[in-house]
């Protein structure tokens, strides 16, 4: 990959004062193209679509379908129906925990490393209908437990829900295999795409998986938008959280009848920029290549990891093989907090990163673990990025002897 390449793309690497951004795991940075994109929408054609006949409504409506599409290929589903815009992933794992209609006695199990985005509304479920909702420990910390799944599948499981790749430690879990077993006991599966879709090749039909939830903002789409995936006939049965305009074929004072999907999980003027931004996105990432950025973000870390793995007082947080972790870089340092990391990074190396527990409570309370700063990098980072951080951490443990 020709990185300098790419970097020329994002506006804020190329002014006087960029920063080191290596927070890509919490939200990527957007190109020139993306943001051209948002901005035509508001310039050109800033209409409603899908209601009017005239012809700005019209391209409202192509832009937002072709978007649509768009989505569909850079998740390998089948149709564009089984696509359905919303915020985030966090609101599209809720369409279908609301949506399963699950009652009491129904269980639902997840991973231990999910996101509060699959862990909170089987909470808030198991609190208001009365659900069982268990969680399956890792094996070793940080792996996934293929027989501990085997065995604590039942006839009352109902869905499994699980993260494909951990915004904790950058971890994959074998989500095909997930799936066969899950299928074979005929439970559900949902997968929580938001850290794998953007930096690998996701295909669902393959993975046969039932749902699957991404964030725009991961892959260098805008905030605020994100995308359901569900197998059309799966769609079709669940039942929609939020109805209203555009939800419905037509309405009296006694009825309703609702569009199928994925109209009926749309209600309300949709934010149109926000999709057709994030339609580019797609295309922008699909046309450097998912297995190009993965590849790039296993060197970066590498080379991370080699720079850092002797240093006494880091403890690094995630499998030890920077393979196994994607693009991030989880850690601590004796002595410091997370949150005292990152702002000493940021105040004086204008290096950006995260810290805290990720919205990974869970993981972190139950090890009692008070958070890690987390460096994650992606398609416009380079090995300069990466030495400028790790000779950072390096000088500052140095500074505070």
């Amino acid at each position: 990959m020709d990185i300098s390449k790419y970097r020329k793309d994002f506006p804020i690497l190329n002014s006087d004062d960029s920063p080191v951004y290596l927070d890509s795991a919490c939200m990527t940075l957007r190109p020139q193209i993306v943001i051209d994109a948002i901005t035509d929408y508001y310039t050109n054609y800033p209409a409603c679509g899908g209601r009017s006949v005239h012809k700005l409504s019209w391209q409202v409506t192509e832009n937002f379908e072709m978007a649509r599409d768009s989505l569909r290929r850079f998740m390998g589903a089948e149709s564009p129906s089984e696509i359905v815009f919303t915020k985030n992933a966090t609101e599209s794992m809720n369409i279908v925990a609301n949506g399963l209609n699950l009652t009491k006695g129904d269980e639902v199990l997840t991973s231990d490393k999910e996101h509060n985005a699959n862990v909170v509304p089987w909470h808030h479920l198991a609190k208001y209908k009365g659900i069982k909702y268990d969680v399956l420990p890792a094996k070793d910390n940080y792996f996934f437990d293929i027989e501990a799944l085997k065995e604590s599948l039942s006839s009352k499981t109902k869905l499994f829900s699980f993260v494909h790749t951990s915004n904790l430690d950058g971890h994959s879990n074998p989500a095909k295999e997930i799936v066969e077993i899950c299928h074979d006991k005929g439970v559900k599966v949902m997968m929580d795409t938001a850290q794998s879709a953007p930096h690998k090749e996701i295909n669902v039909v393959d993975l046969d998986v039932d749902f699957a939830a991404v964030s725009a903002h991961k892959f260098c789409g805008p905030s605020g938008m994100g995308a359901l995936y569900g197998k059309f006939d799966e769609l079709k049965d669940l039942i929609p959280t939020y109805v209203g305009g555009s939800t419905v074929v037509n309405s009296t004072y006694k009825d309703y009848k609702l569009l199928p999907p994925p109209s009926c999980f749309e209600a309300g003027l949709q934010n149109y920029a926000g999709a057709i931004g994030s339609g580019a996105a797609a295309e922008y990432i699909m046309n450097i290549g998912r297995d190009n950025i993965q590849e790039h973000e296993n060197k970066l870390n590498k080379l991370m990891t080699k720079e850092l793995c002797d240093v006494e007082s880091l403890n690094l947080v995630g499998p030890s093989d920077a393979n196994q972790r994607g693009g991030i870089f989880s850690f601590n340092l004796d002595g410091w907090d997370p949150t005292e990391v990152a702002m000493h990074l940021d105040e004086e190396y204008n290096i950006a990163i995260r810290s805290g527990m990720h919205c990974v409570h869970s993981w972190f309370n139950s090890r009692g673990i008070d958070g890690t700063a987390r460096a994650s990098v992606y398609l416009y980072n380079n090995e300069e990025d990466v030495l400028s951080f790790t000779n950072a951490i390096k000088e500052s443990i140095d500074n505070r002897k």
